[in-house]
């Protein structure tokens, strides 16, 4: 699952290419959705792929319909968490839902189904009975949302690739920490390595995304693909522990940290700092539904440190000790509102077993929105202490991710990048964005 949901970019707009493996019930099928994120075909590509628009707003987005007849929903992609869901009980603050007595294809999951039984395993709360003998589910985040329903099967459909018999939960809202997305989203659509995530079911052996920067549009490709305009990606192998451990997450998208630098300047940190510890806790994960990057808390303050060092003639620190951007962001500066943009920052590179991830220009500062101080606009370090969301994790937010080729193979079990203008990529795959 997701360790959190920090949404704060604005209008990030996905086009998903889509192109769906061929399963047991399925032919081969190829598509291109209208995405807050696209996706691509498993396979070679024997003609260009459908069309269909996708959103992406601080979270990750895709739009889609679900049921028979079909109804319109938008799910917030997310590659932290394992369950698909949809609101299916409309209240104020979730007017977007699914209704599942209007959907003629819609089937719960009775408690007794081995899906129940068994391949809900990596749920943080085990699924259990409910008086109705349907199987319950209680999904929590560490946000502090949590969305309680049961599981059930449905057809997805992009344009018009029908997908029969997904499994996903039919979901109350218990909690939420964001009113806003749950107003303009239907649900989320899980994409980790679980066993009821979206992407194993479908049984596809990679997906990629790419998002812009700007305009935050983007792409996602769903499955196979070998361009020769795409530079060579780093690879980094997936983390993968066979024992349970209490703070481990067994199916994220889970990489080896190894160090940090600034400029030229490595943290001096030991390697052993970035490494799980004998409870799990401490692994580093990819995760597209968080927006920054979040360190533990020895590692933060020796980036931010060696952050302010080198920027001390550059920029103005906003010295205020009541402001915590977003409540977990605590190194904000002030910036001239008549300055043409940023001036020259000293990059932060996160050093991966294999590969190695640069973050530079306006990746490193996000604007308050706002909020001024006399002639100034105010601008915060993108990259935030884990300890003061209380999870014990690295997690690489997609704020850090754009402009970047961002491919999970899961049949090498490795995570692949490399620097590239996505709205250029978007353009040779012939996405109109």
């Amino acid at each position: 699952m997701a360790p959190v949901h920090l949404l704060l970019l604005s209008n990030l707009f996905f086009i998903f290419s889509l192109f769906f493996q061929a399963r047991s019930s399925l032919s081969s099928i190829n598509a291109i959705l209208p995405l807050k994120v696209q996706s691509i075909p498993s396979g070679p590509l024997t003609k260009p792929p459908k069309k269909l628009s996708f959103h992406h707003n601080v979270s990750l987005t895709i739009t889609l319909s679900v049921g028979s007849p079909p109804q319109p929903v938008t799910m917030v992609l997310d590659t932290g968490s394992e369950l698909s869901w949809l609101h299916c009980k409309k209240t104020p603050t979730t007017p977007s839902t699914y209704d599942p007595l209007h959907s003629t294809s819609y089937t719960p999951v009775p408690c007794s189904s081995p899906i129940c039984m068994t391949r809900t395993r990596d749920f943080t709360v085990p699924a259990s009975c409910d008086p109705k003998k349907l199987c319950h589910a209680t999904l929590s985040y560490a946000d502090a949302t949590s969305v309680d329903g049961n599981l059930a099967y449905d057809t997805f459909r992009f344009t018009d690739s029908n997908l029969p018999g997904v499994i996903f939960g039919c979901m109350d809202i218990d909690s939420s920490s964001n009113e806003d997305e749950d107003s303009v989203t239907t649900g989320l659509i899980g994409m980790n390595r679980g066993a009821l995530s979206f992407v194993t079911q479908m049984g596809y052996p990679k997906f990629s995304y790419c998002i812009t920067g700007q305009d935050s549009t983007g792409v996602l490709m769903l499955g196979e693909f070998n361009y020769t305009w795409l530079r060579p990606l780093a690879y980094t192998p997936m983390v993968k522990i066979s024992t349970p451990l209490p703070y481990f997450d067994r199916v994220a998208y889970t990489v080896q940290l190894e160090g940090i630098k600034v400029a030229g300047t490595v943290l001096p940190l030991p390697k052993s700092i970035y490494e799980p510890d004998h409870t799990g806790a401490g692994q580093t994960m990819i995760d597209s539904g968080t927006q920054f990057t979040f360190l533990l808390g020895p590692v933060y303050t020796a980036l931010r440190n060696e952050f302010l060092k080198q920027t001390r003639n550059v920029l103005r620190v906003y010295e205020d000790p009541n402001f915590v951007f977003q409540g977990v962001m605590d190194l904000c500066y002030r910036v001239e509102r008549s300055r043409v943009g940023l001036p020259v920052l000293p990059s932060v590179s996160m050093m991966f077993r294999g590969a190695e991830m640069v973050v530079s220009g306006q990746k490193l500062l996000v604007k308050v929105a706002g909020l001024t101080k006399g002639s100034d606009d105010v601008y915060c370090f993108t990259f935030g202490n884990s300890d003061l969301l209380g999870i014990e994790a690295y997690v690489i937010g997609h704020h850090h991710q754009q402009n970047m080729w961002m491919e999970f193979d899961l049949t090498n079990n490795r995570v692949g990048f490399a620097e590239v203008r996505c709205d250029s990529a978007s353009q040779k795959l012939g996405i109109d964005l």
